[in-house]
């Protein structure tokens, strides 16, 4: 029997309280984490992730202040007895505030600054600073201005400022919280390499739950400062009822057998489905065992059988004029190539669009363009009936309300209540209106109204912004990743709130990586890359189009990767299902014909 590797994170029944609070962000947490070690780390907002984190990488107790008990050591030293420099030479931390993290103007300038100042001799620098930048893809970076980048390679660029300093360790707080999914995935391969390769060390604070099962060798669940499950990926997401009630997802296809296992179309207490290969395997074998014959793969819309379950996004007619259009709009920031080229399209009243596609693809771009904020320098861009050439941004964004991906960008007010009542207020409202109906929008999304929104979690600013968007009841809202940070109940909560709006005759434009938000809430979806609008349609027709997907380099859902292998190799009755119940119900009524 092999000896265990030496732990190089402990944890002994580590409590922590911020300054001048009484509760406590972790509470009596005792936890290892042995060298050479991949583990994630999920839960709810508020749940102690972060500072979880902050104590593993030494910020607590040396940068935040606070009230500490137990012991925490790195590498066998207590982190109270060792200087954060100290601590920093074996543990690399990425914090989940990307622009804070952030020193110098230019990419390569960010990555000297830590080579230098941990004074790593001339002769290695070049040779660190080039393979950093080439092990997350960003060589062509070197020399940007780290103000032009969007969210996702601004997070390229501090972990590539982290593995150029080569820690044994690194502790990582949602790196793909604003990466696109085939940049999340090169995130995490390029974490698996250092892991596998390098020996190091990594604990990984991750909300895509479907990462976390295929990479980590260990899950760690958090809720209310505690360590709730700790275990293996199929051991942890067999828990399909606790993690729920939670907060927590699963990853869609463990939801799949799950489900079937409910259902009681798979065996009760098996290990779930944690691959799109797996579960496709796992329904064949149901399907055999019963010796179901396949329906009708012509099955009408909206039966067991059909395209759609009853969760997917229905399409509505267009009526009336869009109150968006583009119109072959072409915008180039100065000194660069980026932008968009020849970009059109429409949106209508009470539609939800998704816009999805790579880092720098002119997402942001384009949203921006549409809230008035760059002017096209080619085409028009008409906002309910207004040419946003003609007019002051102030004049668009009286029909146009923004939630930018930051949510601290536009937080200014002392307690949420001021903070969501500030837009009406700003329209006209009366103070008192104003509070009255930020007040019913804070009641629905669960918000205290009366304490500081930079108190709040990461989670919980994204839910006060949206708010703050919502109370205003716009003609259009225009959503830049509304779910980043959010956990699984808290990202129900936003979609459910944002569909609301759309039914109310709102027009809602979502930029997302969220491919399983876009499937379950976007009845149309343009998909973008290079600056150019590849292609745009139903959602679930062009999920299922793979040369589109692997050409704006996104993943398609897991339950649209599920049905397209079942019905390649199961029924073509499968064909368009984009939702766990259709693939269950389907299952099922196979079963019940066979």
């Amino acid at each position: 029997m092999a000896t265990p590797a030496p732990a190089i994170i402990e944890l002994d029944d580590v409590s922590f309280s911020y300054g001048g609070e009484t509760s406590r962000a972790l509470d009596h947490v005792t936890l290892e984490v042995r060298a050479g070690e991949f583990v994630g780390v999920v839960g709810p907002s508020g749940a102690g992730k972060s500072t979880l984190a902050a104590v593993m990488s030494g910020a607590i107790p040396h940068h935040f202040r606070g009230s500490f008990f137990g012991a925490a050591r790195v590498d066998g030293r207590d982190t109270c007895e060792v200087s954060l420099t100290d601590i920093a030479r074996v543990v690399g931390s990425v914090a989940q505030d990307i622009d804070a993290q952030m020193v110098a103007p230019v990419v390569e300038d960010e990555l000297l600054f830590g080579l230098e100042n941990f004074g790593v001799p001339h002769d290695q620098i070049e040779r660190r600073l080039a393979d950093a930048l080439a092990t997350v893809g960003i060589e062509a970076l070197r020399d940007r201005e780290i103000a032009t980048l969007s969210g996702g390679q601004k997070q390229k660029v501090a972990i590539a400022a982290i593995l150029a300093l080569a820690p044994r360790a690194l502790v990582l707080d949602e790196p793909t919280a604003a990466l696109d999914p085939a940049s999340s995935k090169l995130v995490f391969d390029t974490l698996r390499k250092l892991n596998r390769e390098n020996g190091i060390t990594v604990v990984v604070i991750e909300q895509k739950v479907a990462l976390l099962a295929e990479f980590c060798g260990r899950v760690v669940v958090m809720a209310e400062g505690r360590v709730a499950l700790d275990g293996t990926p199929r051991e942890v997401f067999s828990h399909a009822a606790e993690l729920r009630h939670m907060g927590v997802d699963s990853p869609r296809v463990a939801r799949v057998s799950n489900s079937l296992a409910e259902h009681g179309l798979a065996p009760a207490g098996g290990a779930p489905c944690l691959r799109v290969g797996e579960a496709t395997e796992l329904v064949r074998g149901i399907l055999g065992a019963a010796g179901a014959g396949a329906p009708d793969a012509e099955a009408p819309r909206g039966t067991a059988t059909g395209r759609a379950s009853r969760h997917a996004p229905v399409r509505r007619p267009h009526e009336g004029e869009p109150v968006v259009s583009f119109r072959h709009v072409g915008f180039l920031y100065p000194g660069s190539g980026d932008g968009v080229s020849d970009v059109s399209l429409d949106v209508w009243p009470g539609e939800l669009v998704g816009v999805v596609g790579q880092n720098g693809a002119g997402k942001t771009t384009m949203t921006k363009l549409l809230n008035g904020l760059l002017k096209p320098a080619e085409g028009q861009v008409v906002v309910a009936g207004l040419d946003t050439r003609e007019v002051p941004v102030s004049r668009v964004a009286r029909h146009v309300a923004t939630l930018f991906q930051n949510p601290d960008r536009q937080l200014c007010k002392g307690t949420v209540l001021e903070e969501v009542a500030f837009g009406p207020e700003l329209a006209g409202a009366t103070p008192d209106e104003a509070r009255e109906r930020a007040g019913h929008v804070i009641e629905r999304f669960g918000l205290p109204a009366d304490e500081s929104p930079f108190s709040l979690s990461r989670g919980q600013r994204q839910m006060v912004a949206l708010a703050s968007v919502v109370v205003t009841e716009p003609e259009v809202v225009l959503l830049d990743e509304p779910t980043s940070g959010l956990d699984y109940r808290e990202c129900m909560t936003v979609m459910e709130t944002v569909r609301e709006l759309a039914e109310g005759g709102c027009a809602v434009v979502m930029v997302s990586h969220d491919m399983e938000v876009v499937s379950d809430f976007a009845e149309r979806v343009v998909v973008m890359a290079d600056g150019h609008v590849l292609a745009q349609g139903p959602t679930d027709e062009l999920f299922a189009d793979a040369e589109l997907m692997a050409r704006a380099s996104v993943e398609a859902p897991q339950v649209v990767r599920l049905s397209q292998e079942l019905a390649r190799t199961a029924s073509p009755a499968f064909a368009g299902i984009s939702q766990v119940s259709g693939v269950v119900d389907l299952v099922e009524e196979i079963i019940s014909r066979g």
